[in-house]
């Protein structure tokens, strides 16, 4: 096993090139729950181009982990990987980086949505934390300006390629 630099820049010029479009490489899951998910994993699998064949991966639409575009199951791919890709660790505000993740809970139960940072200003205020995302496309979307009542960070802190 090999440890494998994120490249956070990477992420951050995909998420630019497809926060407001598709990429016609993946399907479209907006009409069937949601985009943001699968947007997210592809701008992470961006800045590490190491899929899990396992646990996290996308071969198409029919054929792809529930941790591609689940919401849920992203986080507990990212918190739990000791294996092949990306993993994560749940962390405060103020320690995230561009390229990492956050995930939202509108009703304080269920989290049901994932961004990505691609801009950051004041850390310690989420109206200059701001990120994109898709189902409601967004870049340079302040995060303040959801009505979340719950929001975790997750830091992507490892790629591991065999």
């Amino acid at each position: 096993m090999k440890e494998k630099v994120y490249n956070r820049e990477k992420t951050i010029e995909y998420a630019s090139k497809w926060a407001m479009s598709r990429n016609p490489k993946y399907y479209n899951y907006d009409k069937i729950g949601g985009d943001c998910t699968n947007f997210i994993s592809q701008c992470i699998y961006a800045g590490c181009n190491t899929m899990n064949y396992k646990s996290w991966y996308y071969k198409n639409a029919n054929d792809k982990s529930p941790s591609w575009t689940g919401v849920q199951f992203l986080y507990y791919f990212l918190v739990k990987n000791q294996s092949v890709g990306p993993s994560a660790i749940e962390t405060n505000q103020t320690d995230l980086e561009i390229g990492d993740v956050i995930q939202l809970s509108f009703d304080g139960n269920t989290f049901g949505h994932s961004l990505i940072v691609v801009k950051i200003g004041n850390i310690n205020y989420l109206n200059e934390i701001l990120i994109a995302t898709h189902t409601i496309d967004a870049y340079l979307r302040p995060v303040s300006t959801y009505d979340f009542k719950k929001i975790r960070f997750l830091h992507i802190n490892n790629i591991i390629k065999y």
